[in-house]
């Protein structure tokens, strides 16, 4: 399978990000930390291939999973930070700005993990339409 550019792929996703602005709080934060994958696997690696087996553990830097990635500090470490990111206004509110926790089963980091899982799929979206481009 051919690879693709890095950076290309970094503007791929600064422009797919301009393109379709997300109405929620939740997509965009999604967005930005798609934009955060995109600049680390821009810095890390020159080329890549287009799958998500490919790129994957090159955005992780190192952790096993998206979860130890959160939860060892690679994104947002605060739970204030990453509440301001994924809720809207009245959650935010609500959760005392990310005092409180999100729900029952979850911490801020656990619900960090899960928009990073979704960008990381957005990523590999857009490398693969990418290379059909190209």
């Amino acid at each position: 399978m051919s690879k693709i550019n890095t950076h290309e792929l970094y503007l791929a996703v600064l422009n797919d990000c301009n393109e379709k602005p997300e109405r929620s709080a939740w997509g965009r934060g999604v967005q930005s930390y798609a934009v955060e994958i995109a600049e680390t696997l821009a810095d890390q690696a020159h080329e890549v291939e287009p799958t998500r087996a490919a790129i994957e553990p090159i955005a992780l830097n190192g952790a096993r999973d998206w979860i130890q990635y959160s939860w060892g500090g690679c994104s947002y470490c605060y739970d204030e930070d990453i509440a301001k990111l994924l809720c809207p206004p009245s959650t935010l509110k609500r959760k005392r700005n990310g005092a409180l926790p999100p729900n029952s089963c979850e911490e801020w980091l656990d619900v960090q993990a899960r928009a990073l899982v979704q960008a990381c799929r957005r990523v590999c979206r857009i490398a693969k339409e990418l290379k059909a481009v190209a």
